[in-house]
Parts: structure tokens; C-alpha cells; sequence
């Protein structure tokens, strides 16, 4: 805290509690005579501001080091403390560079463009977020097999990195296999290099899709959806510990006892057992289970509209 603010605390611990000065100044470790010093501003000082505004206009990306040298090319009597609180003074921060990220996707890698035609072959993956009722910030993780619907990981944390994302993926190709894809937007944790080598050593195609096109992960979407709707709008999380337990007990649910109206109704689970494994067999699917038009993984001529729910 700076002797200006201190001075400013003072005051208001004096003016709130009624307190002395002696008082307020031993309370905040502010010197008395610190206190009672009053800033003598100099004579150029305002055309020295106004000089500096002219400058920050042409010249937004100038530190205040290299504003003072330039104010001491021109004449000024000035050193970079001066410079530093006159900046400060006047607001006049330089306002730090966004960092620019190579967008790796594409609209060829749309849902309803490479389709997934069988159990196992494309799965989507997404992040959603809330909070804690103390404000704690919750993360979750979801893991969507495209053609069965099922969710095969929702895992909720303060933080989720890429080395976590790897770490929830190894453990379901443990369970089920390697998909041929997996399908995502263009986020840090899913274009990292660590990602993007890992996928590759497995032979996992990563199918990015067109920045600023969230459609274009539609099953993704969907069921974030349907997570927001019928578990995170109706949930109050009191610690990460409790939304853990009832993300497993809503997952559960999900896969096991609610009904998806894409296969005629049945739940994910359900549809899956009717549905043979991607190494098992060419076929789709059961005969009850609806048909898929198009090549498994090609984009066809005339692409159809996904229709999600």
C-alpha cells in the first residue's frame, strides 16, 4: 500500500471509528509525519500531464521508461519515478497484448460433415462451468460417444489441465478401445502440443472444428444442454467433494434410465448393447435402431442437418 493510500485509510479509520490520528496512523503503520505531508505539486506539472496524455494517444504501446526518454529528448527535466507516477496518476497503463493462438480447425470436421456411423468411432468432448455457493469456479470435463450417445466421463474439478485430459482418456481406452476420432473446439486444453502428440501416437484423428462454430460440435452441445438444464440449473454445489458425488449419481442417470428420443427412445445404455463394437463388425446397428445415411468418417456431397436432442 502506498503512502497516498495509507493517508486515504487514516482518514477513514479517523472519519468511521472517531478514532485520533496517533491512533488511526499506529493501527496501519503510517508515520505521523508521512501522515501530515502535503504533496507540493510542481509548476510544469500539468503541462508535463497533458504532454504525456499527447504521447500515450500516439504512442499506446510505450512503457513509461521509454516515454521518458523521449520526454527527455524533448527538453523535460524528468527521471523515470516521475514519469512512472504521473502515469499512475493519470490512468495511463499499457494495456497488455492478448497472445494470438493459431486456430487449428475446420469446417470439414463438422458433426454433420464426418459423421459417426458406428459404437466407439468418434467421440466429442467439451468443457461446461459453475460455481460453488461460496464461489468456488467448478469445471467439467465431458466425454460423448456421438453414435450411442452415451456420456463416458464427466469429471468435475477446480482446474482441469491437458495432462488431466489425457489422464481421463487413458483410463477409458483401458475400458473401451481407442476411437478412430475425437472431436472438439479449439481450446488451450485440446490443441496443446501434449494433446495433439499423445492422439497421434495412437493414430486418434483430431477433428477440430471452425473456430467460433460451437454448432459444429452439435452432440458436444447437446448435451451440454441437457447437462445445464435438468442437473447444473437445479444443483447448489456446497464443495467440489458434493459435486463429484452427485455428477456420478446425474451420469448414471443419464446413460442408464433416461430415455434419448435419436434411438427411438431408448436410454444410451440400452442403445449401446444393440450396437456392435467398431472392431467387431461393418454393421451399425441392430434393426431397431435408426439408420445413418452417408460413408462412416466421409464427407458427403450434399451434407444433411443433424437433428440433436
Amino acid at each position: 500500500m502506498s503512502s497516498s493510500q495509507k493517508r486515504a485509510a487514516t482518514r477513514e479509520l479517523q472519519g468511521r471509528f472517531g478514532v485520533s490520528e496517533r491512533r488511526a496512523c499506529a493501527v496501519l503503520d503510517q508515520p505521523r509525519n508521512t501522515q501530515r505531508y502535503r504533496p507540493q505539486a510542481r509548476s510544469d506539472e500539468a503541462a508535463l500531464c497533458r504532454r504525456l496524455r499527447e504521447l500515450v494517444r500516439r504512442r499506446p504501446r510505450f512503457g513509461y521508461r521509454r516515454l521518458t526518454a523521449v520526454l527527455k529528448r524533448e527538453g523535460w527535466r524528468v527521471n523515470a519515478k516521475r514519469v512512472q507516477r504521473l502515469c499512475r496518476k493519470e490512468g495511463l497503463k499499457v494495456r497488455r497484448k492478448p497472445r494470438k493462438r493459431r486456430a487449428l480447425g475446420t469446417s470439414q470436421n463438422a458433426c454433420h460433415v464426418r459423421r459417426a456411423q458406428r459404437k466407439d468411432q468418434v467421440w466429442c468432448w467439451d468443457f461446461a462451468f459453475d460455481r460453488t455457493m461460496s464461489g468456488t469456479t467448478l469445471k467439467w470435463l465431458s466425454i460423448v460417444d456421438e453414435h450411442t450417445r452415451e456420456c463416458l466421463a464427466l469429471k468435475v474439478s477446480r482446474s482441469i489441465t491437458s495432462e488431466d485430459v489425457i489422464d481421463t482418456l487413458a483410463e477409458l481406452f483401458a475400458m473401451r478401445g481407442v476411437p478412430e476420432a475425437i472431436r472438439s473446439d479449439n481450446g488451450p486444453e485440446f490443441v496443446s502440443r501434449a494433446i495433439q502428440e499423445w492422439l497421434s501416437k495412437l493414430s486418434i484423428d483430431a477433428l477440430y472444428i471452425a473456430p467460433g462454430s460451437p454448432w459444429e460440435n452439435g452432440y458436444a452441445e447437446s448435451f451440454h444442454s441437457k447437462l445445464v438444464d435438468e442437473f447444473l440449473s437445479r444443483e447448489e454445489f456446497q464443495s467440489v467433494r458434493e459435486a463429484r458425488r452427485l455428477t456420478a449419481a446425474w451420469r448414471e442417470d443419464y446413460n442408464e434410465h433416461r430415455p434419448h428420443s435419436s434411438p427411438g427412445y431408448l436410454t444410451p445404455t440400452e442403445y449401446a448393447s444393440r450396437c456392435v463394437t467398431a472392431d467387431a463388425a461393418t454393421d451399425r446397428c441392430a434393426a431397431s435402431a435408426p439408420a445413418v445415411e452417408g460413408p462412416a468418417l466421409q464427407p458427403p456431397s450434399d451434407p444433411p442437418q443433424p437433428v440433436l436432442s
